[in-house]
């Protein structure tokens, strides 16, 4: 018998996702964070079949629960599965954190064959499940990014008004759906994310990679945590450690960035060409999956408002599905450019706007784009009148409660 949990809470963005595959050929694959909310997501649709198809035969694994330690290998996971079908009847297969077996791909590739079996699983490293669905699955599966509760489902889960108070709070301790059960302040919600950090560190980082140098590994995360927004260099990098005599060549620090960004530690956001179309090779930016855990890292800074700014901005249009580029017109930079099926917004974020020099930063780098997508400037506070030359401009407030 599943039981479903008594305080769920549905997050009908990625329910309404999933509701069109559900009974289809295809694996739903959730990827994301550990502890953003993909057990709970699975919950939901549990719930929901439930309720739709009484009597529905539900098989769920949860790797994380001690009660399934002995489903080791891919064989005790292809038995335990099989010994649980219904004959002639519609199965529905869940499997959380399923990138803990070795091997698992071909398992799922076997109970794929049969029309009558209605795959979900989810994971927490991104190579990992991308790689493998991809080589062994390919077209035969949808992938569903799960990210931190966005601001507008923060105010939900926590019951919370639209006010600028409430926005301090998300901004400081970030989205992780388990702080809804929690007091936001240091001493509780702060141990929490100390948690949380280290054993996705731990789990999804060192042990997974076989990580030797763990001192670098934290002086990294402290650099990204400090540089956010900045274009990255792992040369340069490199060599600022080799001046403090610690010996890590660029490629050594390429490898590990990538292992915080296949454990949704960080996003990375690669630079592109708006005139020329075209993704340059080297320089990105990185933003933190989780502000609350980027806090955690270096400490909630006063002279940090700016970037943490950015950083909201950049989650907000990860959660309205955006493929999100940094852009480039010539010496300007666009802080955003943000693609969806057809369509195209560009944006700029700007704590504040009161000089002509910011101004002319903001809307006159938008300005030098010429084509007829939306362009648009956040701000903490927005502005009476709202556009400048045919370009918006939001409060951040306004900004991650729209639906763009």
């Amino acid at each position: 018998m599943i039981h479903i949990p008594d305080n769920l809470i549905e997050r009908k963005v990625y329910i309404d996702k999933i509701k069109p595959f559900i009974e289809q050929p295809l694996i739903k694959a959730l990827v994301g964070q550990r502890r953003v909310g993909k057990s709970y997501i699975l919950f939901s649709i549990m719930k929901y079949i439930m309720e739709s198809r009484p009597g529905a035969n539900i098989i769920y694994i949860n790797f994380e629960d001690f009660k399934f330690s002995d489903i080791a290998t891919a064989e005790a996971l292809h038995r335990y599965i099989s010994d649980r079908l219904h004959n002639e009847e519609r199965n529905y297969i869940f499997i959380d954190e399923i990138q803990e077996i070795p091997g698992f791909e071909k398992v799922i590739r076997s109970f794929l064959l049969d029309p009558s079996n209605d795959i979900y699983i989810t994971g927490s490293n991104s190579s990992l499940l991308s790689g493998e669905l991809a080589s062994h699955l390919s077209g035969r599966h949808i992938e569903i990014n799960v990210y931190s509760l966005s601001y507008s489902e923060f105010m939900i889960f926590r019951r919370l008004p639209d006010c600028d108070e409430t926005l301090r709070l998300y901004a400081r301790y970030g989205g992780l759906p388990y702080l809804t059960n929690l007091a936001l302040d240091d001493a509780t919600a702060g141990e929490y994310l100390k948690s949380v950090f280290t054993t996705i560190v731990y789990r999804d980082v060192v042990v997974r990679y076989s990580l030797r140098n763990s001192g670098f590994l934290e002086r990294l995360t402290q650099f990204l945590s400090e540089n956010i927004g900045n274009i990255f260099s792992a040369k340069k990098i490199s060599d600022f450690l080799k001046s403090q005599r610690v010996n890590i060549s660029p490629g050594q620090v390429q490898n590990y960035v990538s292992y915080l960004a296949s454990a949704f530690i960080v996003h990375r956001a690669t630079r592109y060409d708006i005139v020329g179309k075209r993704i340059f090779e080297f320089g990105e930016k990185f933003y933190f999956e989780n502000l609350g855990l980027r806090n955690i890292i270096i400490g909630y800074r006063p002279g940090d408002r700016a970037k943490i700014f950015e950083n909201l901005v950049y989650n907000q249009l990860l959660y309205l599905g955006y493929d999100v580029k940094v852009g480039t017109i010539g010496d300007a930079e666009i802080d955003f450019v943000a693609s969806r099926d057809n369509e195209k917004i560009y944006i700029q974020s700007a704590l504040e706007i009161n000089d002509p020099a910011t101004m002319e930063r903001e809307y006159g780098n938008l300005l030098k784009i010429d084509d007829n997508f939306p362009k648009i400037v956040v701000t903490r506070d927005g502005f009476d009148g709202n556009t400048y030359r045919g370009i918006n401009t939001l409060s951040i407030r306004e900004f991650l409660t729209s639906r763009q």
